[in-house]
């Protein structure tokens, strides 16, 4: 009979990962290319970190940096590494210490208790990550001083990390939250909420992707209109609960334009 995996699937293998993480970090899934891209809440460093059920050579290749002087200056993580299970050990441990990878192997909970049986406590995962103070763990961990680090959404994203066709909560999909919350406290948009989030209207336009229809001089949506609350629940309600600090000028609707504009009196 064959040995039951501890992980059935990447994202529980991320899952468990995430759990796990000391206090002080901020995991940030399918975020800047990475599956999870780490960050110190102390100082802002990164970790990109690529997740495989398999130590090899693909995972690997994922985790490296693109090479070319194109790509001297791109973002970047401070450091570089792949999350396998702990059963995963493929050999390649002296290849990723001498190109500047780190394997970080993870525990299922069946096997911490599995060596807790045995009057030790074996950790989540190892190794540790980096602390505070530069050096820390130096052994374990390799710096890439990138030209910049990976900038940040400004909210962290409530996808799973390690699905195959990720949902992902971009600069573009905040956006366009904002406008989704416009449409439902206002009930209508105009074409200058879309320049104030910083977000192209030509795809919801009807003559786009016709996620809104036009009426009378303004734009409510159709039924097409995409359900983002849907694919990131927690954030949008945080998008929501800032509208005060992002929202737009309040427009007059076009009825209310009209009204408000000064009339001619007849010479007569």
């Amino acid at each position: 009979m064959a040995k039951p995996k501890p992980f059935a699937t990447e994202v529980d293998l991320c899952k468990r990962f995430i759990s796990s993480l000391p206090e002080g970090w901020t995991a940030y899934a399918e975020c800047c290319g990475w599956d999870i891209l780490l960050v110190r809440n102390a100082d802002g460093f990164q970790i990109g970190v690529e997740a495989k059920l398999r130590l090899n050579t693909e995972v690997i290749s994922q985790a490296l940096e693109e090479y070319g002087a194109f790509y001297a200056d791109h973002p970047g993580p401070d450091c570089r590494a792949v999350l396998v299970p702990f059963d995963s050990q493929g050999g390649f441990d002296r290849i990723c210490r001498y190109i500047g990878l780190t394997i970080i192997y993870v525990r299922s909970e069946e096997q911490v208790k599995a060596g807790t049986s045995f009057g030790y406590r074996p950790k989540s995962f190892e190794p540790g990550l980096p602390g505070d103070q530069h050096g820390t763990n130096a052994k374990e961990w390799h710096e890439w001083a990138p030209a910049k680090r990976h900038t940040l959404p400004d909210y962290v994203p409530d996808v799973a990390a390690g699905a195959p066709s990720p949902v992902q909560l971009t600069s573009w999909k905040i956006a366009a939250i904002k406008i989704a919350i416009i449409l439902e406290k206002r009930g209508f948009l105009v074409r200058a909420d879309f320049k104030h989030v910083n977000i192209d209207h030509r795809r919801w336009l009807p003559s786009g992707a016709s996620w809104l229809v036009l009426e009378n001089g303004v734009y409510r949506g159709a039924p097409s209109f995409p359900d983002f609350k849907a694919q990131h629940p927690r954030v949008y309600d945080q998008i929501a609960a800032d509208f005060d600090r992002w929202k737009p000028a309040e427009p007059l609707a076009p009825s209310e334009a009209a009204a408000s504009e000064p009339k001619q009196e007849s010479l007569l």
